[in-house]
């Protein structure tokens, strides 16, 4: 049986120097998260392409819930925007914060703390720890090379297939949207056979 999705778990960048369109798609997949009857799960700044879509989440109605560590918030990145906030010790611990309170995983276009965050939850589910759906936004086909390298460590037999099966590629927000409302948690977890062979 499908758990309910309700809170989305956003991963993106925090620059403020990046083109428009990583902006707009950020403000656009706020604005349909909302609009849909998801709340956002976010990294807790006003900052970037993070905030570009949370802020669009609360504009549209949807509640606003930011996790951020100790360090960040020490330097001022904190917001007081949010309808909820979890101070984490240290980034592992916002990580898993981030885990549990969500009900899916969005990752938008972003630098190392980004791909850091979602390459876990793609282990994660691999391992069978979550059933979460795993969408990548693809915008500009950011994440394109990324993606041939999944398929080399695919190929290279450094993962089974069926991984490529744990996440989904949407090229707009709409996309995202529909992949999540459409969602099927798979009904078994991976077996060791399937994780391990090739």
């Amino acid at each position: 049986m499908n758990k309910k999705i309700k809170n989305v778990c956003v991963f993106s960048s925090s620059s403020n120097y990046l083109d428009d369109k990583y902006y707009e798609d950020a403000k656009e997949l706020g604005k349909l998260l909302a609009e849909n009857g998801y709340d956002i799960v976010y990294g807790g700044s006003t900052l970037g392409m993070m905030w570009a879509c949370a802020s669009k989440v609360q504009e549209y109605g949807g509640k606003v819930i930011g996790v951020m560590p100790q360090r960040l918030a020490d330097m001022g990145c904190k917001t007081d925007n949010c309808d909820e906030f979890y101070m984490a010790e240290g980034m592992r611990d916002r990580k898993g914060k981030m885990d549990e309170i969500s009900d899916a995983v969005i990752s938008l276009a972003g630098g190392f703390g980004t791909l850091e965050e979602l390459a876990e939850m793609i282990v994660q589910k691999q391992l069978g720890y979550n059933k979460k759906p795993i969408v990548i936004l693809n915008t500009k086909g950011f994440y394109n090379k990324l993606l041939e390298f999944f398929d080399s460590i695919i190929d290279e037999k450094f993962a089974n297939k069926i991984t490529r099966d744990l996440i989904f590629i949407a090229n707009t927000p709409i996309e995202a949207i529909e992949y999540i409302n459409n969602y099927k948690e798979p009904e078994t977890i991976p077996s060791k056979h399937e994780i391990y062979s090739r």
